[in-house]
């Protein structure tokens, strides 16, 4: 389902691309965004609650990441406690102000993937290593709050591609974006079951408690090249999932044509500042990720392209002249309405409806526990007070 939502967005940029390169209309300075491609093609309210979606979608994602560095430095380096790492990564990340578009990304893009493969690959080894825990228990989601806990955390790992037409922009030749998508989802399998079901299988119900893998494998040299390096892929998601909040900024503020970077730099700080106030009240990282996967991910993700789709298409003429051919395997207009409007009712449901309601119990069951502006989450107890 992501990846045909992925391939949704793709459609509908490259028609709003073409619609608007036949007005002569360059974008040679200019970033399109989603909320662009939605006004273009359905009007200026589809604007606005694509916009809401997608902004505090980015906004959160950023936070999550923030989140997960201070999470998993700690495992380095427990001097400090969570709070306070989380203070120092907050400065490091405000360091993306100067990277002017997806352009500049590439490189690093493609050095994150190096560095998840080896940490996938890590815990995928050392789980095996290490072996099962004595007692082991595997009991699997026992209540319900707890299955669609996880099945919206699902939701958002492959809902993350809300800065699809950002990146489509950055490529030469958008239009391959679609089978390359598809190509990456299939590769991020072999990084995320071999990983979660060695995980699982050596330490089960711990991780309930756990939401960070690394706190229940024993410290080695192996470990920590891990948490380094999933924290330098965690600084370039934060910039990925921030450009695009600084872009829709810039063009608040009219600042998104200006040349100088450091102008640029100066207009976008406004943006880091709640990301890292945010991070510093709800440093849950499991329960803030489920939740964000019902509440956010489901709309702009899931339900909005499918639905903006249907509706650009809804005239017979729209369907003569669209840009994008259908797919090979779906060849008729009519199966490409049923697919859209499975998706769109089951996201609703499942998603958004129970999937709210389980991640926002986990949630609030998470501040009542540990308190908003938590000093340390999940952290395990000083050795002094275990020894009494």
């Amino acid at each position: 389902m992501g990846s045909w939502t992925a391939y949704l967005i793709s459609v509908l940029y490259v028609e709003y691309r073409s619609r608007k390169e036949k007005e002569n209309v360059s974008f040679k300075n200019h970033v399109i965004q989603w909320f662009e491609v939605l006004d273009g093609l359905l009007g200026p309210y589809w604007k606005a609650v694509g916009l809401a979606f997608n902004c505090t979608f980015l906004l959160f994602g950023s936070v999550i990441q923030l989140i997960a560095c201070a999470s998993n430095i700690y495992y380095i380096n427990d001097n400090l406690d969570k709070r306070t790492w989380t203070y120092i990564f907050g400065a490091c990340c405000a360091t993306t102000v100067f990277i002017p578009s997806f352009h500049n990304y590439r490189l690093w893009s493609f050095l994150g993937l190096g560095m998840t493969t080896y940490t996938a690959w890590y815990l995928t080894i050392a789980a095996f290593v290490h072996g099962q825990v004595d007692g082991v228990t595997h009991s699997g989601p026992s209540t319900l709050v707890l299955y669609f806990t996880g099945a919206t955390n699902i939701l958002y790992t492959f809902g993350g591609h809300a800065v699809t037409v950002e990146i489509m922009h950055a490529m030469w030749k958008p239009q391959k974006f679609k089978s390359i998508y598809l190509l990456a989802t299939l590769y991020v399998f072999t990084l995320t079951i071999p990983s979660a079901a060695a995980v699982y299988w050596a330490f089960g119900d711990q991780l309930l408690t756990h939401s960070n893998a690394f706190s229940l494998l024993p410290r080695s040299r192996w470990r920590d090249v891990a948490v380094i390096l999933m924290l330098i892929h965690q600084f370039i998601t934060f910039g990925f999932a921030c450009t695009p909040l600084y872009f829709v900024w810039e063009k608040v503020v009219g600042m998104h044509d200006t040349k100088s970077i450091c102008l640029r730099a100066l207009a976008r700080l406004p943006v880091v500042i709640p990301i890292w106030f945010l991070a510093i009240i709800f440093p849950f990282f499991g329960p803030i990720n489920s939740a964000v996967g019902a509440l956010l991910v489901s709309f702009t993700v899931y339900i909005i392209p499918a639905l903006a789709h249907m509706l650009t298409y809804r005239s017979a003429s729209a369907r003569q002249n669209s840009a994008e051919k259908l797919p090979f395997f779906l060849p008729s207009w009519t199966a490409m309405y049923v697919v859209n409007t499975f998706i769109l009712v089951w996201v609703l449901v499942v998603g958004f409806g129970l999937g709210g309601w389980a991640s926002m119990t986990n949630f609030i069951k998470q501040v009542d526990t540990f308190g908003l502006f938590a000093k340390c989450y999940q952290c395990p107890p000083p050795a002094s007070a275990t020894a009494h």
